[in-house]
């Protein structure tokens, strides 16, 4: 070993060389590449202690003999050639475990004083680590590449402040309008029609300034299917930064937000539209969010009221409605908002001119639904209905008097006509006695419309009493329902459960009973039979008449006991009467304590309820 070189080297320099040199080296003799030398990073780097040195590489490291190290050593050693090996891959079994590990190395000939290759010396350096964290960044940026291809969003990546076109996803070329022969160009290149807006000026700014530049429904105008468009875009420019803390590219994200602006634009339009229509209407408009707080007033209200538009409109409107009345139709607003049921209401307001004295408005309010099927507002109105009060006031003072003032001359009427009845009998004059008979009922039936009409006036004026005295319930029903028989051609079925004695106006709930069962006759004109019962639960008694007429759609069915409602349509003038029936039997059994509803299913027939309470306590 003493001449293995060109120059002469000793071997104890040799050995000192490859025990200091800062890599692992060793040095392979003869055609058997036997291991003269290895220094101890040469020995960790094979996973192999001294032992090794005096045998054959392939016999110390016997694994590597199937990688192709056989080939590349024979090439060295016969032909002189030095072989590098750049982050070269090579399974060795370290410790135990049997892994691939990743080099750098260089396999040189040593040659003898006559050029005759007697050697190889190997240089190595270990770079697994930095291969895997090679291979991690290159999974990362194919990762990283492949999640913005994939992206639902608009995404590109420029270079360099010239702004090359490094990247753009399948969502940001159809949203330039372009396909991906612009990627690698200069955007200002490639998108020429960005000259003039802000852009490319913003975009070379945070190579500056390093800061990230975000905007909101931005507009941009753009050549899209060969013609200049404006488009809406949520968009972000974000610098991406060297170690050193240097901007190298900006990325681009953009989401398009074109229909939702145009949509907005649309609604808001729209919504001037209305405001507008609602200002130019004499009701007073209004709007409230789902909680029934008012958030708008039309200009009308304003004008006749008063009020500043920077008060609050709920607050406003407390101080006008009459005081007595408020807690009272703040309870029925409330129910309404959380039923989502349309509210209606007359209120009395005090006149801006003179807060001594008030008007009567009537309040409606719808509610508007979201596309979840939840309230989104409240659309509502006030309309001035004092003149109708007024009127309606005078109409019932009128049918009062006018009431009133029949039921002399009828009583009269009733007297004669009974006088002729009997006369013409005790003659013999049986036909015109039956005229008579027959003048005497329609004067019973006039005399009934012109008591309804009183009862009404009374009812309006608060003045209709209520003479309340214990009575036996079974009796009054059975009395009224023999009474009601005389006259019927229905058979009258009574399914009756012993009530006893209640206490309420006998008179009133006996005329609450006929006007029910009267009623179920005149609406079931094709049916045979009615059927009445009672029955008592606690405290309340029932008492309900089931009829197999008409019946009422499912929209009419509370305003049946309305004031002056009739059945509508072909069948109005078919069934005869004021409408006033039900309305005061209904004010009857509410001031007795009670209720009164119906169950009606249309074309099959109606079952008209009360409730009373047996006992008042």
């Amino acid at each position: 070993m003493k001449n293995i070189s060109h120059q002469n080297i000793s071997h104890d320099s040799l050995v000192t060389l490859f025990s200091q040199a800062p890599v692992a080296m060793s040095l392979l003799m003869g055609d058997d590449f036997i291991i003269s030398n290895a220094n101890e990073q040469m020995l960790e780097l094979w996973g192999r202690d001294a032992s090794v040195i005096g045998e054959s590489i392939f016999k110390a490291i016997p694994e590597i003999k199937s990688q192709g190290f056989v080939e590349i050593l024979n090439n060295v050693y016969r032909k002189g050639e030095v072989f590098n090996g750049n982050k070269w891959p090579v399974f060795l079994n370290k410790y135990g475990s049997y892994e691939e590990h990743f080099f750098n190395f260089i396999y040189s000939p040593v040659y003898n004083e006559e050029k005759k290759v007697i050697a190889i010396s190997v240089a190595a350096t270990e770079v697994t680590d930095q291969v895997i964290s090679e291979r991690r960044l290159i999974d990362s940026e194919y990762r990283f590449e492949d999640l913005i291809k994939k992206s639902d969003y608009c995404i590109a990546i420029y270079e360099t402040e010239d702004l090359y076109i490094e990247l753009a996803n399948e969502p940001m070329l159809k949203t330039w309008g372009k396909d991906a022969s612009v990627i690698g160009m200069k955007l200002e290149d490639a998108l020429p029609e960005l000259e003039g807006q802000p852009f490319i000026g913003i975009l070379r700014d945070i190579f500056k300034t390093g800061k990230t530049y975000m905007a909101t429904e931005d507009s941009a105008d753009l050549v899209v299917d060969g013609r200049l468009q404006t488009f809406y875009y949520n968009f972000s420019y974000k610098p991406l930064k060297n170690s050193a803390g240097e901007v190298y590219a900006i990325y681009n994200t953009a989401v398009n937000v074109t229909d939702l602006v145009a949509a907005r634009k649309e609604v808001q339009e729209r919504e001037k539209k209305y405001r507008d229509l609602a200002d130019s209407m004499p009701q007073f408009v209004w709007t409230s969010d789902r909680h029934g707080r008012i958030n708008y007033m039309n200009d009308n209200w304003y004008k006749h009221m008063g009020f500043d538009k920077n008060e609050d409109p709920n607050e406003a409107l407390r101080k006008i409605i009459r005081p007595d009345i408020y807690p009272k139709i703040s309870k029925i607003w409330e129910e309404s908002v959380r039923t989502g049921k349309s509210f209606e209401v007359e209120y009395e307001f005090a006149d801006p001119e003179n807060s001594e004295v008030y008007r009567w408005f009537l309040g409606r309010a719808i509610p508007n639904f979201d596309q979840n099927g939840e309230i989104s507002e409240w659309i509502g109105t006030f309309t001035d209905i004092d003149d109708f009060k007024q009127l309606q006031t005078q109409k019932d003072n009128f049918l009062g008097i006018a009431s009133h003032e029949l039921k002399t001359p009828l009583t009269s009427l009733k007297l004669y006509t009974q006088f002729i009845e009997t006369n013409l009998s005790k003659q013999g004059d049986l036909k015109n006695a039956e005229v008579a008979k027959r003048m005497n009922s329609q004067i019973d039936k006039l005399t009934e419309l012109v008591n309804d009409l009183l009862d009404v006036t009374k009812i309006q004026n608060g003045k209709i009493q209520l003479n309340e005295s214990e009575f036996d319930f079974d009796q009054l029903a059975e009395d009224v329902i023999v009474e009601q028989q005389m006259t019927a051609r229905h058979k009258i079925i009574f399914h009756n459960n012993e009530i006893g004695n209640v206490t309420a106006d006998r008179h009133r709930i006996s005329q609450v009973m006929s006007n029910l069962i009267s009623n179920a006759i005149k609406y079931s004109p094709d049916a045979d039979e009615i059927i009445v019962s009672t029955e008592i639960s606690g405290n309340m008694v029932k008492f309900s008449v089931k009829d197999f007429g008409i019946g009422i759609p499912e929209d009419k069915r509370q305003k049946v006991f309305e004031q002056y409602y009739r059945v509508s349509g072909t069948k109005e003038h078919t069934f005869p009467g004021l409408g006033l029936g039900l309305y005061i039997s209904s004010e009857i059994i509410k001031r007795t304590g009670g209720k009164i509803y119906v169950h009606s299913i249309e074309g099959k027939g109606s079952d008209f309820c009360f409730e009373i309470p047996k006992i008042k306590i």
